[in-house]
């Protein structure tokens, strides 16, 4: 059988920095050819992506695995115990190195049960892995092109499983069915400049801008949906670039970041904050110029056979019973989910981006026999 431990191993030496690749899809094209795959590099603007394909092109069940190999950078490298792309496997099992979490052990050990899977019980039907270098980074040219050259060539999954890191503490206590949307919105300020002690001949922007903003923060959006906690949102900057304590500065900006639930969409977000906007205008005098950049939209994929089928795999092999969540930050489940039926499920997240990021040898081999199982109950 293919080990997905030393499989992960492997992927670490390869210093795939986002948007290196390193060798890191050279690798996996390697192994994933040699498993009876077809491999197809979908490169788009510099970045590196690989399309993998076992079984009939266009075939009615089409199982899709989707992951990243791309990690972020290390930091300094005299920190970590092990260096950061050695791929250091200690006497405990433990697996060292850049990316051990997050995720080349989630890409490493849908490869090897899919690879064993088609070998051993070749399927009706088919199995497609898209795996990108642009997870880390800006993702517009990773699982977005993918997407996009999938839609060209007439390849699509029927469902797919992303492979990120879904457990906060233990191996099998959730798995992802959504995400919450994200908008960030740079925010400036304008008004009059001039002496602090004449007032009457100012309109200063910090306080328009911090009224703004505290009406906001003491507000929520929401408390909640059915499958979505309440949406937050928390500002991140507030500047004016003045030196001077005796002047009122013209212009203030900040920046805010809104993770939203299934009650709102962007552009009904963009509404309620443009309209609370042009009241604080209004009544200060202060223009406050909003430009919001979506980062993503929520999406929710409901409770049914294919989150009900993952669900009670999870729960058989590990014996706990996944909570459902929405959690977490955003992933490339959101451009996936515009193309089928997507649900995460993958190792515990506790040390991803860390200083000696780390990972058991012996999780990620359960976490390759979950996706076995998996692939066996989808088409039976």
């Amino acid at each position: 059988m293919t080990d997905a431990a030393k499989l992960t191993a492997d992927l670490i030496r390869c210093p795939s920095v986002t948007p290196q690749e390193a060798g890191a899809l050279t690798l996996l094209s390697s192994v994933l050819t040699a498993g009876g795959f077809e491999c197809q590099r979908v490169d788009r603007n510099g970045t590196p992506n690989l399309f993998a394909r076992w079984g009939a092109k266009g075939a009615a069940r089409t199982f899709g695995f989707n992951g990243h190999v791309d990690v972020v950078p290390p930091g300094d490298t005299a920190s970590w115990t092990h260096p950061p792309f050695s791929g250091h496997v200690d006497d405990d099992g433990m697996i060292w190195g850049r990316g051990a979490t997050d995720m080349k052990s989630g890409v490493a050990a849908f490869a090897a049960a899919a690879i064993d899977f088609v070998s051993q019980t070749p399927p009706d039907g088919a199995i497609i892995l898209t795996i990108t270098g642009d997870e880390e980074g800006p993702a517009r040219d990773g699982t977005v092109a993918l997407l996009d050259w999938m839609a060209q060539e007439g390849e699509a999954m029927s469902v797919c499983l992303v492979g990120e890191p879904s457990n906060p503490e233990n191996f099998g206590e959730m798995m992802k069915i959504g995400r919450r949307g994200s908008v960030t919105y740079r925010v400036s300020a304008r008004g009059v400049q001039g002496h602090v002690a004449y007032p009457h001949r100012v309109r200063n922007p910090l306080h328009a801008l911090c009224w703004f903003l505290d009406g906001l923060a003491s507000n929520p959006l929401d408390e909640g949906s059915e499958h979505f906690g309440a949406s937050s949102l928390q500002v991140t900057t507030i500047d004016c670039d003045n030196p001077a304590s005796n002047v009122v500065p013209e212009v203030a900006t900040a920046t805010f970041n809104i993770r939203f639930n299934d009650l709102h969409t962007p552009d009904s977000i963009d509404a309620d904050m443009q309209q609370r906007a042009a009241a604080i205008s209004a009544e200060t005098g202060v223009a406050i110029l909003l430009t919001p950049d979506v980062g993503a939209e929520s999406f929710l994929t409901a409770p049914g056979p294919f989150v009900d089928m993952v669900r009670n795999v999870v729960e058989a092999e590990t014996g706990l019973t996944p909570e459902l969540s929405t959690s977490g930050g955003t992933s490339d489940a959101r451009f996936v989910k515009d193309h089928c039926p997507v649900v995460e499920f993958g190792l515990v997240g506790r040390f991803m981006h860390e200083v000696d990021e780390r990972v058991p040898a012996d999780e990620v081999r359960a976490l390759q026999r979950v996706y076995s199982k998996i692939l066996q109950e989808y088409f039976a």
